[in-house]
């Protein structure tokens, strides 16, 4: 199985397209726009044009008269990517969220939805069918109306109970190697695949409170890196054709 720690290969000139759209934020990209830049990437022009009408057909691009635009479920991801890279927490006072399962036999599609639904909102599960999260962020607690939802203040130690839920050695392991993979990186194509991951990476950050982290917690500095790559990202889609 391919891992963050293998060495980095080009992204598909799909991925390449998409990457660039979700990183960059930029306007409508023109069809002149993404052969500029996947050219840059080392991808033919002829091979953009496919990517972006089979990306067009799954509904990840929709095509106005100003240009391509990303479709709403990548939409959704980018919001997800970008509270991923843009933290906003706010000063914790040691409760915790907690969601509960309180409805069973429900079938396995639906549970396995639910539970990437409550990963993707950075809750960690306990137990079976009980999930929580320091309450530090700044967003609507997670709902679902299979779930019961409730703030609460454990009692053992906040910094054990959050190392037996998240792998914060192991995060903090990778997002070095990913530090300096991108850093050691020259190649334009290389780095678009090394910044992929490091977005991948941010999103399985669980965004603890200061207090819960441990010494040298590197994401802030893993946050930086991709910012100043979404800058060269969109620098390279504000060229003129």
């Amino acid at each position: 199985m391919a891992t963050a720690r293998d060495e980095p290969a080009p992204l598909s000139a799909r991925s390449t397209i998409l990457s660039l759209m979700l990183g960059a934020h930029p306007n409508p990209l023109t069809p002149a726009d993404l052969a500029r830049a996947g050219q840059f990437f080392g991808i033919a022009p002829a091979t953009v044009r496919v990517a972006a009408a089979r990306a067009v057909s799954d509904g990840d691009l929709s095509r106005t008269d100003a240009g391509y635009r990303l479709g709403e479920r990548l939409v959704q991801r980018q919001v997800h990517q970008d509270e991923a890279v843009h933290v906003a927490d706010k000063p914790w006072d040691g409760s915790w969220e907690m969601a509960v399962v309180v409805t069973t036999g429900r079938p396995g599609p639906e549970r396995a939805v639910l539970r990437d639904a409550l990963k993707a909102h950075r809750l960690a599960e306990l137990r079976e069918g009980v999930w929580t999260r320091p309450a530090n962020l700044q967003r609507p607690h997670f709902s679902d109306p299979v779930l019961r939802t409730f703030t609460s203040m454990p009692e053992q130690d906040p910094r054990d109970l959050a190392a037996s839920l998240w792998d914060l050695a192991g995060w903090t392991r990778e997002a070095e190697h990913l530090l300096e993979r991108l850093a050691s990186t020259p190649e334009p194509a290389l780095r678009l695949a090394t910044a992929a991951a490091i977005v991948r990476h941010l999103s399985a950050d669980p965004l603890l409170p200061r207090e819960l982290r441990p010494p040298s917690w590197p994401a802030a500095s893993l946050r930086e890196t991709y910012r100043a790559y979404q800058r060269e990202l969109s620098e390279l889609a504000a060229l003129p054709s």
